[in-house]
């Protein structure tokens, strides 16, 4: 994987193309996160399609390293809510890990991403966010 193509990837989260976004990952990815365990392409709809109907998310990157093996991220991820995604609905959705945020809030955090690869795609998904 190139510096070229983990843009791409990041352009296609920022805009919400789940499909393009799934289509960098392999066969039977693990994608797991603050407790929230990704599979498949449905699971990865249904998981940024809840939490992106109250939020808009972004990736800002500021630094890619890449090899056969892995893809290493360094960014901030903007938060900025345009709905209010309470405790209730958090808890209900089984995000209770999550914090919540009101209409109007801003949050920002920097974010360290590794991608294992296999075969070009990412096979698992290690994150850590420092706020």
């Amino acid at each position: 994987m190139t510096l070229e193509d983990y843009e791409r990837y990041a352009a296609a989260f920022n805009a919400r193309d789940y499909d393009a976004v799934f289509d960098f990952y392999a066969d039977n990815p693990r994608l797991a996160f603050f407790g929230i365990e990704i599979r498949t392409r449905e699971e990865l709809r249904a998981f940024y399609s809840f939490l992106h109907s109250f939020v808009r998310e972004t990736i800002e990157v500021e630094r890619v390293a890449c090899s056969d093996e892995l893809v290493a991220v360094e960014g901030i991820v903007r938060i900025e809510a345009f709905k209010d995604l309470t405790r209730e609905i958090l808890d209900e959705n089984g995000m209770e890990q999550f914090f919540p945020i009101a209409k109007g809030e801003v949050q920002e955090m920097r974010q360290y991403l590794h991608y294992h690869l296999e075969n070009g795609k990412f096979a698992s998904v290690g994150c850590a966010i420092v706020p």
